[in-house]
């Protein structure tokens, strides 16, 4: 029997490939990588910035900074050096556009680009962090990410969640999910992008199915109301014990 993917779930309906080509095609600045909104950056890392404090992260007194962050689908790095690089010694990036990351690749703070989507990364281990038993693998404080998770089916999105587990700093490391959210309850496919928009139910059973517990979630506010944007969410998430 034929597989009709038009009544395929709106996440099974992801074509990594098909999403790859669309980022190809945008501008290496805020504009392209907000669509056309480049102006509500400010409120996002804004908001983003106070979600952080919140868990006691950032670079004012009385917050931690942190060794190592990881931002995943950094796109030209418009997190990384608008919040990133203020509360972290070394920012790790993932990006498979490699146009985008031209520029990031001599930033200082800016340790390692790996340029595969989040589908296709892997933790990789270097010199920097081996002893006796050989290289071990990095150790992140902070894993960012925000805006690209709907380019993942379900599946993936789990596996991403599990291989950022791997690398977390014990007790202390937090995953932080940024993303739209549906206003209907349920999940909704955009064949222009090739991306998924999940609901809030579809996040928690995620989160829940990669080992992870929520421990703080707020709503992004003070975007500008003509921006007419979707709801948009910070999930803070630590290992399940």
């Amino acid at each position: 029997m034929t597989n009709d993917s038009s009544t395929a779930a709106p996440e099974a309906r992801v074509n990594n490939a098909d999403a790859k080509k669309y980022w190809e095609a945008v501008s290496a600045d805020d504009d392209g990588m907000l669509g056309g909104f480049a102006y509500v950056s400010r409120a996002d890392l804004r908001g983003s910035r106070s979600f952080l404090a919140k868990l006691g992260i950032g670079s004012k007194p009385g917050l931690r900074r942190i060794t190592r962050a990881l931002e995943g689908g950094a796109g030209i790095g418009r997190i990384t050096e608008g919040m990133l690089l203020d509360i972290a010694e070394e920012v790790d990036i993932i990006e498979p556009v490699e146009k985008f990351t031209q520029a990031l690749a001599i930033k200082p703070g800016v340790r390692r680009i790996f340029n595969v989507g989040l589908e296709g990364w892997v933790p990789e281990s270097d010199d920097t962090d081996g002893g006796e038993g050989g290289a071990a693998l990095p150790m992140y404080g902070l894993v960012w990410t925000q805006w690209c998770t709907g380019y993942l089916n379900d599946e993936q999105f789990i596996e991403y969640l599990r291989r950022c587990r791997t690398v977390l700093e014990p007790g202390t490391g937090v995953v932080v999910i940024k993303e739209n959210l549906t206003t209907t309850g349920v999940d909704d496919f955009d064949a222009q992008d090739s991306s998924v928009t999940r609901s809030e139910n579809s996040f928690q059973k995620i989160f829940s199915a990669a080992g992870f517990r929520l421990v703080r979630s707020e709503l992004q506010r003070g975007f500008p109301p003509e921006a007419e944007l979707l709801p948009v969410k910070m999930y803070a998430l630590k290992a399940k014990e």
